[in-house]
């Protein structure tokens, strides 16, 4: 009995902890200028791209923001979100993710919204999926981590489905790279000749918003793609 009581004091004891640790920022960070974007609690600051309410089919969830599965798997139900009191330009941004087995989703940098277009007409997209189920796992440029359909994560360090994965984002003065669980695995300059070659060899090079831009400046977003998928320590500094 003493042993089973043991048992249950750590394990409360430990639940405690992480959640201490989750949607918090210390004491060396704080002094750093992070702050959180994400509270663990509530979608304060966070709204439907062009929209002024929160998505419905997001909920809170084991600490999380969590958008919820579609009826049909793989068709999102309208629910990409933005953290729209700010827009950002050089800064650093650290993201918890985990999603479902097959799962496909995105975060996004300098948003800009326009009325009828969706969040990724113009910004910058880094892949979030399940590398060995989803069905959007064929190119090496969309796998977990990577600038979406234009430069791989390298070398792929991504946790399979269910395991929780972080990923740092950096831009500073166009440099921008990618740090996928503690590892580098993308880097790229934004407005260069080589940037606009990228495009050029990817979906996007008919698209006006990718040919002309990005913008210098956007709202950081999340993807609905109909898959579950959770976010959490979200917290940015600028730089």
């Amino acid at each position: 009995m003493k042993r089973i009581l043991s048992l249950m004091l750590f394990a409360a004891f430990t639940m405690m902890t992480m959640s201490a640790q989750n949607n918090t920022l210390t004491e060396k960070e704080k002094s750093e200028g992070w702050q959180l974007l994400f509270d663990g609690k509530t979608f304060n600051g966070w709204r439907k791209c062009n929209a002024t309410e929160m998505a419905a089919n997001w909920e809170i969830d084991d600490l999380s923001m969590k958008v919820k599965r579609g009826e049909k798997a793989g068709h999102g139900q309208g629910g990409d979100i933005l953290f729209g009191t700010e827009k950002f330009a050089n800064f650093e941004l650290s993201i918890d993710w985990k999603i479902e087995k097959e799962g496909n989703s995105g975060i996004f940098y300098y948003i800009v919204e326009e009325p009828g277009k969706p969040i990724y007409n113009a910004a910058p997209e880094i892949q979030v999926l399940d590398n060995w189920n989803a069905s959007d796992n064929k190119l090496t440029n969309h796998l977990a981590g990577s600038l979406y359909d234009m430069l791989p994560a390298l070398p792929q360090n991504a946790k399979p489905a269910g395991e929780w994965n972080t990923i740092v984002i950096r831009v500073k003065d166009g440099k921008v790279t990618h740090t996928q669980n503690g590892v580098k695995v993308v880097e790229y300059t934004l407005w260069t000749p080589e940037w606009y070659e990228l495009v050029a060899n990817s979906k996007f090079k008919d698209w006006p918003g990718f040919k002309e831009g990005p913008a210098k400046e956007g709202y950081i977003g999340l993807q609905d793609h109909g898959y579950d998928c959770w976010f959490k320590n979200i917290k940015i500094r600028k730089l």
